[in-house]
């Protein structure tokens, strides 16, 4: 097995050249063949091993940026993610942020977008000043903004305010008929409608209602106090 090396480029960023264990590209499709098999738990621990190679591969000491156009070093940080995912869904929100934190560290112009989940994680954790540090690299045009900042002032306050209630209910009124709906059925409908090359608002709303659904089970009123607002 080839040992894995960060070879420097041109860019000033590195990839990650390695085979066996350290052929990333191998390793995330490995885990998502255990999902597709239903084997969740295995797929949640290939992913969660690999992190653990490619945080052994970092120096401590200086800053590493990762070569996203590079196949292996790419699935590499796609691996981060996903297992970040895992660890969010299972409530191990400090685990997920840790994470997530790395991945922004070695991919500072954030192409999956972590900092929406590292935001999810940061309320959870009531870690209001490192939220404020970020809020402002979501852009406004996502719903999911606007929901964070209503969760966070609930988190913080007990109350929804009520300028920022009526601005998500009027800007994103898919997303709030959705987080005050009484089911969220993930049905063939749906499954359609996401899966299609233009997904709908509608089933968009539903998604990030089934991504964030650990956070309402696990951290219940929040949803309750919004639906008292129709």
């Amino acid at each position: 097995m080839q040992k894995p090396t960060l070879n420097p480029t041109e860019n000033q960023t590195f990839e990650i050249i390695g085979s066996g264990d350290c052929d990333f590209v191998r390793t995330l499709e490995a885990s998502r063949r255990a999902e597709r098999e239903q084997d969740v738990e295995r797929a949640c621990n290939i992913r969660y091993a690999a992190f653990g190679r490619i945080a052994g591969l970092l120096p401590d000491d200086e800053e590493t940026i990762l070569e996203w156009n590079h196949r292996n070093t790419r699935a590499a940080m796609e691996t981060i993610y996903a297992s970040a995912v895992d660890h969010f869904l299972i409530d191990d929100f400090e685990m997920s942020a840790a994470m997530l934190e790395l991945l922004l560290d070695v991919d500072p112009e954030d192409h999956l977008e972590s900092v929406i989940m590292l935001a999810m994680d940061y309320v959870a954790l009531k870690e209001y000043e490192l939220l404020d540090e970020i809020i402002n690299d979501i852009s406004d045009k996502y719903a999911v903004r606007a929901l964070l900042l209503l969760w966070s002032s609930f988190r913080r306050t007990g109350e929804l305010p009520a300028g920022e209630v009526t601005g998500f209910r009027k800007r994103f009124p898919l997303f709030f008929a959705e987080f005050t709906a009484a089911e969220h059925p993930a049905d063939e409908k749906y499954l359609a409608d996401i899966e299609s090359e233009h997904p709908s608002q509608a089933a968009q709303a539903r998604e990030l209602w089934l991504q964030t659904e650990n956070l309402w089970r696990r951290f219940p009123g929040f949803v309750e106090r919004l639906q008292a607002e129709l």
